[in-house]
């Protein structure tokens, strides 16, 4: 489930900076790649909290530690992306 997350976040990364770094944007933002972003961000956050719960299910503190960093590696994301695009 980690490692599912972690590829789900890299393809938000790359997605991003194709979006945003690599191709000139005009006026208008692609929407469906907008789309695609805050969908993979939605599926991101669940698949986060299922490891978090099944980690704690099972009580292992090295899972619990890695989807607590990753959740707030994700927030932290978030916030960086929203305060430099808008």
């Amino acid at each position: 489930m980690f490692s599912f997350s972690v590829m789900l976040f890299l393809w938000i990364l790359w997605t991003v900076v194709q979006t945003f770094l690599l191709e000139r944007p005009g006026m208008e933002l692609p929407q469906e790649r907008i789309a695609l972003i805050f969908i993979l961000y939605g599926l991101l956050i669940l698949a986060v909290l299922a490891g978090t719960v099944i980690s704690v299910f099972i009580d292992n503190r090295r899972y619990s530690r890695r989807f607590g960093a990753m959740t707030l590696f994700i927030f932290l994301s978030f916030l960086a992306g929203k305060s430099i695009f808008g």
